[in-house]
């Protein structure tokens, strides 16, 4: 049954009829009237007695008036994740790629496999049990993001009368599916670098095309996505703040005909979460890098006026000589590179907003103020040798600025060249016109943590509705 082309509204009235003879056999219909004026007739036939056909009208006529009556009791359990994927959520404003993405590969690879093929009027929780053990035997993050996709899709479901009731209700995670209350993110300190490792990686990136792009992951604990989204209008140069209001990546909602093949993971979107929409603090070593990186810019732009390549004035601060912006996945093979030249051991990119957190709370930042300043305020961070060091301190963002100006690798840079530096931007950007902030979207969501799983299923099932 192709679902896309099947009305999914409410009724606003019925009829059903007498008891009558259908091929043979006993039967009555039910007439559903839309609010459109048309018109639904479901058959119910094939009872070999009267009184049996009777007692099933009555029980369809309570399932009416209750409001659980199933109009299409033959769709596949597949068939309707894959219409719920795309004709519900996918369109929503608050879905992003990365959760359509994992979305897709959740329900094609793991669960349509296993509940696929069963009619979604008979599924029940025996088999969404069967479900979450099995997955629980095989993975850690995936039962959490089965059970999500399960129960947002169920609701859909049953709003719109395709099942009788809800079968994931008090259906719950095998006991071995780990629980994180407030959202906690676990850090592993084996997977960050130290402090001389930040300052040996820091220093021979000095030289490459990522070093910007370090700068910002390991000294303000920066996504990838957002750093490659940072423009020179966000940065407040009197008060050294940066403002974290976009992300680069690929927009669901964007007619693909019309994005360049090469920019299709370059448009700018709201950036994760709400919580990821900041403010922070520019530590001094950090402001005077993207001082010195606006100089290149400017230069780039001055002499690439004319010819084959001109300068694109895009304003982002991490882009190509010809002020391009990069991809998401840009830094890997200049990182790796670093990496193998410095023999440091390799870590995930990522990994860096996590050594960024490793530091700051091994020297008593709280956890509450690094899951602030990293864009997760309904989140807890914890290292696992440092978990049980902290506690929970509301609005103590402010500790980490004096700890940065400590720890960041950097030789305290003159006074009087500094200023200097500084004035020239501030001519620059008066000259350029570049003051104002630019006006983006703020919204949901974006999944590569656990904790936008919750999100998403409180979005949809509240204001989503």
């Amino acid at each position: 049954m192709d679902l896309s082309e099947i009305r999914l509204r409410p009724f606003v009235s019925y009829d059903v009829s007498n008891v009558l003879i259908i091929k043979g056999k006993y039967g009555f219909r039910v007439t559903l009237i839309y609010e459109d004026g048309s018109k639904k007739v479901r058959q119910h036939a094939g009872y070999g007695k009267k009184t049996e056909a009777n007692k099933a009208r009555n029980h369809v006529i309570g399932q009416l008036h209750t409001g659980t009556y199933v109009v299409y009791p033959n769709i596949k359990v597949g068939d309707f994740l894959e219409y719920w994927l795309e004709y519900v959520m996918r369109p929503e404003i608050a879905f992003t790629a990365n959760s359509y993405h994992t979305y897709r590969n959740c329900i094609r690879n793991h669960i349509i496999p296993q509940l696929g093929n069963l009619k979604l009027s008979t599924l029940n929780q025996g088999h969404l049990y069967k479900l979450y053990k099995k997955l629980a035997d095989e993975y850690i993050s995936i039962p959490k993001l089965a059970k999500t996709i399960m129960n947002t899709s169920m609701h859909y479901a049953l709003k719109k009368h395709l099942v009788a009731a809800n079968p994931c209700k008090d259906v719950n995670l095998p006991k071995k599916v780990s629980k994180t209350s407030y959202h906690t993110i676990e850090v592993k300190e084996a997977e960050t670098y130290s402090l001389e490792q930040v300052k040996r990686l820091m220093e021979a990136s000095k030289e490459s095309k990522i070093h910007m792009q370090l700068v910002f992951a390991l000294l303000m604990g920066l996504r990838r996505s957002e750093i490659n989204g940072v423009k020179y209008s966000d940065v407040d140069f009197v008060h050294r703040k940066l403002k974290i209001q976009r992300q680069l990546g690929e927009d669901l909602h964007t007619d693909p005909e019309k994005i360049p093949a090469n920019m299709r993971t370059k448009q700018e979107i709201r950036p994760k979460t709400r919580s990821s929409v900041r403010e922070l603090d520019i530590p001094d070593y950090v402001f005077q890098e993207i001082l010195e990186e606006r100089k290149r810019y400017e230069k780039n732009r001055s002499r690439r006026q004319s010819g084959k390549w001109v300068f694109q004035d895009l304003d982002y601060i991490c882009c190509s000589s010809y002020g391009r912006p990069r991809s998401k996945s840009y830094a890997y093979v200049h990182y790796k590179e670093l990496l193998e030249k410095e023999g440091l051991p390799y870590i995930p990119f990522h990994n860096l907003r996590h050594t960024y957190a490793t530091l700051l709370m091994k020297n008593n930042i709280n956890q509450k103020a690094v899951a602030v300043s990293m864009g997760h305020a309904k989140s807890m961070i914890t290292v696992d040798t440092y978990a049980d060091m902290q506690a929970i301190i509301e609005d103590c963002e402010d500790e980490i600025q004096e700890f940065i100006r400590d720890v960041h690798p950097y030789d305290r840079t003159d006074e009087q060249m500094l200023k200097e530096m500084f004035q020239e931007e501030i001519d620059l950007q008066e000259e350029n016109g570049n003051a104002e902030q630019d006006d983006v979207r703020v919204g949901y969501y974006d999944y590569s943590d656990v904790e936008e799983m919750d999100d998403i299923n409180e979005w949809y099932l509240g204001e989503g509705q």
